[in-house]
């Protein structure tokens, strides 16, 4: 089989890792694949390394970029038209929201006899409550036009599908024959958690943190729907609880400059790090340096970052929003989206469990994770899909 996926950036983010691991996963099943991407701009790091690795044939597409620019967005449609004329592939696999609208249009307009089958998978809402309300309407309206020109549509969980039927992107009666839930596949082989007590100091020492601190960790890009203001709020209420508790913020993005003033202003810039991008071969001993991994964030698909936390063994908790409340059914830290006060105890709550609890609780998680999470489920689910549709 001939595979073209089509994502909009290959920065250090969920939806791409997801998108990788299936390229991997998909030539070493005896597959020919492809993946276009867009230019790999900004500070929020790059997958080109992992993309190369995979075995798939790259093709950049200079046009296609995250933000609205009709003349950019013109060139993309025109050269993913091509690139399909090109590769003929029997299907083709879209991700992200702009690579998911110009994308699904393009391999439409090419589909002769039937092929390619055309399918896209939501890896996270393009629309948030928080969100002008004209512009949502413009972006649910953009999902619906596009949902008319693939086969199939693929939520990272059943959230995603959900909120697509709410907003009638596509009808209820629709749901059964044309969505699916794959979860979006993590490698648990590179964050097996060693001995926290000697990674615990050496994370300690690598913050500028003295040794024995309780490190609460947030590892998202540098955005504002992430939630990193909400974790800094939350602060002074942990602080008085656990005197030992610090925060460690790891990743990068456009949001840098907004979040050093929050910490700067936020009365305890001396018990915050900022580690900056970490490379994914590291990220195993981040997670054993730490003892919870906390995503306040207001827009989320799934959370690979929770998922990988909990396969490490780490204490998670997030907000009620996307799939993250499917990820953490086995811990049960759940906090309403905003929350501020709730956010601080349940991350005290976290920090003061006891060696049964916290023994119980790393079983729990990693059973979770492993059942649901896997990459190599993923791969398989969606082989299934593309054979179903391609016959």
């Amino acid at each position: 089989m001939r595979v073209l996926h089509i994502i909009t950036r290959l920065i250090l983010g969920g939806a791409q890792q997801n998108t990788v691991l299936s390229c991997a996963g998909q030539v070493a099943a005896g597959h020919e694949v492809h993946l276009a991407y867009g230019p790999i701009e900004g500070p929020e790091g790059s997958l080109l390394e992992e993309a190369r690795a995979s075995g798939a044939v790259l093709h950049e597409v200079g046009s296609m970029v995250r933000s609205v620019h009709p003349v950019k967005d013109l060139r993309c449609y025109g050269a993913l038209r091509r690139l399909v004329r090109e590769v003929r592939p029997e299907v083709v696999h879209t991700h992200s929201s702009k690579a998911g609208i110009v994308g699904r249009a393009a391999a439409w307009a090419e589909r002769k006899s039937g092929l390619p089958k055309v399918l896209h998978t939501v890896h996270g809402l393009p629309w948030h409550e928080g969100m002008n309300p004209l512009k949502r309407r413009v972006y649910v309206g953009l999902e619906r036009w596009a949902a008319r020109r693939c086969d199939h549509l693929i939520g990272i969980t059943a959230a995603m599908v959900d909120a697509f039927a709410h907003e009638g992107v596509i009808s209820a009666s629709e749901v059964a024959q044309k969505c699916s839930v794959v979860a979006s596949g993590v490698s648990f082989s590179s964050i097996k958690r060693p001995p926290h007590l000697v990674f615990g100091d050496r994370m300690c020492a690598r913050c500028g943190f003295p040794a024995g601190s309780e490190l609460v960790a947030l590892v998202a890009r540098l955005d504002p729907l992430k939630g990193h203001r909400d974790l800094l709020g939350a602060l002074d209420r942990i602080v008085r609880a656990r005197p030992e508790a610090r925060v460690v913020f790891v990743g990068d993005g456009f949001d840098r400059a907004g979040v050093e003033r929050a910490v700067a202003e936020c009365g305890h810039a001396d018990r915050v790090a900022m580690l900056g991008l970490v490379p994914l071969a590291e990220m195993g001993e981040v997670y054993a340096g730490v003892d919870v991994v906390v995503l306040p964030s207001y827009q989320e698909g799934q959370s690979r970052v929770l998922v990988e936390a909990l396969a490490a063994g780490c204490a998670a908790v997030g907000y009620d929003v996307g799939g993250i409340p499917a990820v953490l059914a086995a811990t049960g830290r759940v906090v309403p989206v905003g929350d501020v006060a709730a956010l601080g105890d349940a991350l005290v709550g976290a920090l003061k469990e006891t060696e049964q609890e916290k023994a119980s609780r790393v079983a729990r998680g990693r059973a979770h994770v492993e059942e649901h999470f896997g990459a190599e489920g993923m791969n398989r689910r969606l082989l299934e899909l593309y054979e179903g549709l391609v016959g």
